[in-house]
């Protein structure tokens, strides 16, 4: 995670153009038009070029530690030009230390979480995976807390379709969330699947879309390629 001093704001940055902030005291008037309460004192913010299961999932975990609550996230058009997404996810609390503390971790879970992004001329693939999904994942992708949670998106949506296809034939998994370029996502050229289940089925169901995609990816005389540690290798 890099820092750097004389920005008050800036807390750091990680992989995949990942930036983490903090807001003390944010004006009551611009929280109103965020849609948000005047009573946090601070504001954590989370914003990437590409991806965001990994960083959402890095999120969740930061609030389990943390006295702070997940506020609002959304999913940009971006990846740099590409056919996917990126992130902007909210945090709030009343101490400014538990604040920046959650966005800290939040940074330094991505490092790890990201690993499951690979990219390439041709499109990319994104994982996600937690053993025991908390706030931030059930409010967002719907899973129960406490439950395994998985996340796959493929792009070109095609792509994503014959992931999702594969992991839902390799496991007994329960779908929570299934989007697509028109049905929620921000028009990004993604499927994206969203399941629990036992943790062993979730994580057979991750195995099993991430090795159609690559074999896809490859099969366009593509080697899609990550920059962090393969997170999903240790599965």
């Amino acid at each position: 995670m890099e820092q750097v001093s004389g920005l008050p704001e800036f807390v750091g940055s990680t992989v995949f153009d990942t930036i983490g902030l903090v807001i003390p005291g944010a004006d009551s008037q611009l929280l109103g038009r965020m849609g948000l309460p005047e009573t946090y004192g601070a504001l954590g913010l989370i914003s990437s070029r590409t991806g965001a299961s990994g960083q959402i999932t890095a999120a969740d975990d930061a609030v389990k530690s943390t006295n702070t609550e997940l506020l609002t996230v959304e999913l940009p058009r971006d990846t740099k030009g590409g056919g996917g997404h990126g992130c902007y996810v909210v945090i709030g609390g009343q101490d400014v230390a538990d604040v920046r503390r959650a966005v800290e971790l939040t940074l330094e879970l991505t490092a790890r979480n990201a690993g499951g992004i690979y990219v390439c001329d041709a499109g990319h693939l994104e994982f996600a995976f937690s053993a025991r999904a908390g706030q931030v994942l059930h409010r967002v992708f719907g899973i129960p807390e406490g439950q395994a949670f998985g996340f796959m998106a493929g792009c070109p949506a095609a792509i994503g379709m014959v992931m999702a296809d594969r992991a839902v034939k390799a496991a007994e998994v329960t779908l929570t969330r299934y989007l697509t370029p028109d049905h929620g996502t921000s028009h990004t050229n993604e499927v994206i699947l969203i399941f629990t289940g036992h943790t062993s089925a979730v994580e057979t169901a991750l195995h099993a879309g991430r090795a159609a995609g690559l074999a896809l990816l490859r099969a366009m005389g593509q080697q899609p390629r990550t920059m962090t540690a393969p997170l999903w290798e240790e599965l």
